[in-house]
């Protein structure tokens, strides 16, 4: 039996459907189980509710041995930092998980080693200590940049010709798609071999800047589209203004710093191991029919 997290979200659920593709017991963990498909409710066993709350998670591991874990992005109103979200919403999830003997498969973020703060990147990578400390065999699907957040400027691209974001427009940015992380979560989830712990880097083969993005996306959709970088400040002053905590504001500008200052490269990994999908081909195959 698998429990997957975060069912309707885009990693989560397609991480659902290759798993329900080889029908395997399947356990969906939701807060609001009439967003899921019919096919879910079809294949899969739910349990309502949150997978950070302690009775939920316990209920919903119960007879399991794997775990897919996703941490949801924390509420831009969260008072505290981002460490403490993430430590408070996963720890339920590692003393049950220990207790239960169940093994991990989690989505964390490449910079294991990077000594700077991270902002929400730092909370992610001390949820890994966490996992890791409570002793259960544990994958962690190490994370770059990913690509589907440039969705969110899919205005911006159609309508003025440009994008923009605080990352230094001459500096790489490492990235992946979500389907390649969704690929390896199911894969690791489906193979009962593994055991211990260890961390997996899923990087694209591009290495790409900001700038070099924007040839890319206007070779892609046919037409220019250029990159504006914006100051650091500029973009936790415009986080205030959509309503982000001082707290949470500062943990995406402390984020953006940390990649800017190379948090991507602070970990090794393997070149050769680079995932399936180009920053090009998913330009063709997710943004250009988004942009329209």
């Amino acid at each position: 039996m698998m429990v997957v997290t975060t069912p309707t979200g885009d990693i989560g659920a397609q991480v659902l459907a290759r798993i329900l593709e080889n029908g395997e017991a399947v356990r969906v963990i939701a807060r609001d189980p009439a967003r899921l498909p019919a096919r879910v409710h079809e294949g899969a066993e739910v349990v309502p509710g949150s997978h950070g709350d302690a009775d939920v998670i316990t209920k919903a591991l119960a007879g399991a041995d794997r775990l897919f874990w996703l941490v949801p992005p924390p509420p831009f109103s969260s008072p505290g930092p981002a460490g403490d979200y993430y430590l408070n919403f996963t720890r339920p999830a590692s003393q049950a998980a220990a207790s239960q003997g169940v093994g991990v498969v989690s989505v964390t973020t490449l910079g294991h080693g990077y000594r700077g703060q991270a902002g929400l990147l730092s909370g992610a990578l001390a949820m890994d200590e966490l996992i890791e400390d409570a002793g259960v065999a544990y994958r962690a699907l190490a994370m770059p940049f990913f690509m589907e957040n440039l969705l969110h400027q899919v205005r911006p691209i159609k309508e003025q010709g440009m994008f923009s974001m605080a990352n230094t427009a001459g500096r790489p940015l490492l990235a992946v798609a979500t389907r390649d992380i969704a690929a390896a979560a199911a894969a690791l989830l489906l193979d009962a071999s593994w055991s211990g712990r260890a961390r997996v880097p899923l990087v694209s083969p591009d290495n790409l800047t900001p700038t070099g993005m924007a040839e890319v996306i206007s070779d892609t959709l046919g037409r220019p589209v250029r990159y504006q970088q914006v100051p650091v400040a500029d973009y936790q002053a415009m986080m205030r203004r959509r309503g982000a905590s001082p707290a949470m504001a500062q943990g995406f500008a402390e984020m953006t710093e940390a990649q800017n200052d190379g948090i991507y490269d602070a970990e090794p990994r393997d070149q050769a191991a680079a995932t399936a999908t180009s920053f090009r081909q998913w330009c063709r195959d997710v943004l250009k029919p988004a942009v329209g």
